[in-house]
């Protein structure tokens, strides 16, 4: 789905949690997440640290959906 919603002319940023998954699919802008049972986050950190780590994931994900890229990028930092 996310090739052919690319193909619309819509960015799209694959937030994932196993990337060679999204590099198998073939998804063009690809953001690690933290890991499979919470991947915007970390409830183990209390609050604050988990409301830093989501913050932090779709702030790169909003800096990855402005970027043009010709070929599959995976966002690490």
């Amino acid at each position: 789905m996310v090739k052919e919603i690319e193909r619309a002319g819509i960015p799209v940023v694959h937030v994932a949690t196993v990337v060679p998954i999204s590099l198998t699919i073939g998804a063009n802008r690809i953001v690690p997440a933290v890991g499979i049972p919470y991947p915007l986050g970390n409830p183990n950190l209390g609050p604050d640290g988990d409301k830093k780590i989501r913050r932090a994931l779709v702030e790169k994900a909003l800096r990855a959906l402005q970027t043009e890229v010709d070929d599959q990028t995976v966002f690490e930092d």
